[in-house]
């Protein structure tokens, strides 16, 4: 049976338990993930020395050969030494994970992060054992775990115990019917190279893997980029590449707009497949080196100081290769902004890079009421759809929660079969041409131009006026009445 979600849910709200008081709410993942990330490796290791084990008929050693494992996990650094360990037992952990990283430089470098475990003052043996053992109730192995468990626990953490930093800096989980959506409309293939500029815990670029698998391609020869400022959320993404068997994945941890990490000779790496969901409408996001950004990336004007969203985007065109796609996730403000937002907008539409801008129902991500919308680039647009842009109404698209709207699968799948389709579908779909958009003065809210055809129930004036006259007469009559009820009542 594999680990449901509210299992998980379950499991880790128990591990936070043991660790409030001594350790901040914001800092639970500090300590949460190195271990839920320890426990998985060991699982995963045994499962892959027991498969080794059938198919040698029982060959210890055989079993313990490189060839067969994914990583090395040294002597003394398993999860079941720790469960052994009484007293020093944060000491342990910290040289478990030391052992391991150094053990697996080039994959696992890093990974476990800077948390000082052997801090006795805040974690003692007693509740570092307590927490060893609550972890050690389930066996996180391939088979018995989602693929993406750690991203679901992320999400998890952070609905529960996101600290103020996270609002302030946009960072708002991506819900998975979201990046379902942009990885149908990318829809990357076999030997393709994908790169998310703001990858957080990796949920689009597996996204990407899960799109391969479903179309019975290998996945396997995907080239995966990512860069992602938050250390935490770095390290997951790169434990996710490495749980999932992604063998050429390359995630870096930076600031993309400020020091982008991925290069060739003459200039910054490009990709077939570019797909994002950056921090809404960052602040400080370095737009004091764009006006002559060293990478080339002011292809359409200056974002302003306070507001990066242009510059997510220039950056994630300016990453496409000859042939390349994007998605990209923006709050709906980056379509009808004036000022250098404005002048941005009409010098890209101008080069004709924009195919599709779809907006989405309000309030389905978690942390921020903001309605997003999508928008798709292609570096080549086909020839019917040169000059012209798509936009997609989704807006009534969601199943209406109580503190939080949902996108469903069947609601993904309508977005999805109208940008297929592309053509117009009243109320919901519009072509527009580029000279539509200019009267517009290069304004892409959607209202321009997907207009709602309103039903018009309403009575004719001379029957609205033969209505309330029924009324009044209605209403004489049963002030007649009241009065006389009142009447029988005084005298």
């Amino acid at each position: 049976m594999k680990l449901t979600i509210a299992q998980l849910e379950q499991y880790l709200s128990k591990a936070a338990w043991i660790l409030k008081g001594p350790v901040d709410a914001s800092d639970f993942k500090v300590y949460i993930f190195p271990l839920l990330f320890f426990k998985r490796l060991s699982d995963v290791y045994d499962e892959e020395y027991q498969q080794a084990l059938a198919e040698s008929n029982g060959d210890l050693e055989y079993a313990l050969l490189p060839e067969f494992h994914r990583f090395e996990i040294p002597e003394g650094c398993h999860w079941n030494n720790i469960r052994e360990t009484t007293t020093n037992v944060g000491l342990a952990i910290e040289q478990a994970f030391r052992g391991i990283e150094q053990a697996n430089q080039e994959l696992l470098y890093g990974i476990f992060g800077d948390a000082q475990w052997s801090n006795k003052n805040k974690l003692s043996d007693r509740l570092l054992i307590d927490l060893i053992e609550h972890f050690s109730q389930y066996n996180l192995s391939n088979s018995l775990v989602d693929a993406d468990i750690l991203g679901q626990a992320y999400e998890y953490l952070i609905k529960h115990f996101a600290d103020l930093t996270n609002k302030k800096a946009g960072e708002f989980y991506t819900p998975r019917s979201v990046v379902h959506l942009l990885g149908l409309i990318l829809d990357p293939h076999e030997g393709e190279s994908v790169y998310d500029p703001a990858c957080g815990t990796g949920g689009m670029l597996l996204e990407c893997v899960n799109h391969l698998q479903e179309s019975n391609e290998d996945y396997r020869t995907l080239t995966l980029y990512g860069q992602e400022k938050n250390l935490t959320s770095s390290s997951i993404a790169r434990m996710n590449m490495f749980l999932h068997g992604i063998e050429d994945f390359n995630i870096v941890r930076g600031d993309t707009l400020r020091n982008p990490a991925f290069f060739v000779a003459d200039g910054l790496k490009t990709f077939d497949c570019v797909i994002a969901n950056p921090p809404f409408s960052l602040d400080d996001w370095g737009s004091e080196n764009w006006v002559n950004d060293p990478y080339g990336r002011n292809i359409a004007g200056v974002p302003p100081k306070g507001n990066g969203d242009m510059a997510w985007v220039q950056h994630m065109i300016k990453s496409m290769n000859s042939t390349g796609r994007m998605t990209v996730v923006l709050p709906h403000g980056a379509l009808f902004r004036k000022g250098a937002e404005g002048k941005i907008r009409e010098e890209l539409l101008k080069q004709d890079l924009l195919e599709a801008v779809i907006g989405l129902g309000p309030n389905i991500f978690y942390g921020t009421q903001l309605a997003a919308c999508v928008m798709v680039f292609k570096q080549n647009k086909s020839a019917e759809k040169k000059g012209k842009v798509l936009f997609i109404d989704g807006s009534q698209q969601v199943r209406v929660g109580r503190a939080q709207n949902f996108l469903e699968p069947h609601h993904v799948n309508q977005l999805f079969d109208w940008y297929t389709n592309f053509n117009e579908v009243e109320n919901y779909t519009k072509i527009a041409s580029l000279e539509d958009i200019a009267e517009n003065d290069y304004n892409l809210n959607i209202p321009l131009y997907v207009e709602k055809i309103i039903e018009d129930n309403l009575p004719s004036v001379e029957v609205a006026l033969a209505d309330l006259k029924t009324a009044w007469n209605e209403s004489l009559e049963a002030e007649e009445k009241f009065k006389k009820i009142l009447n029988q009542f005084i005298n």
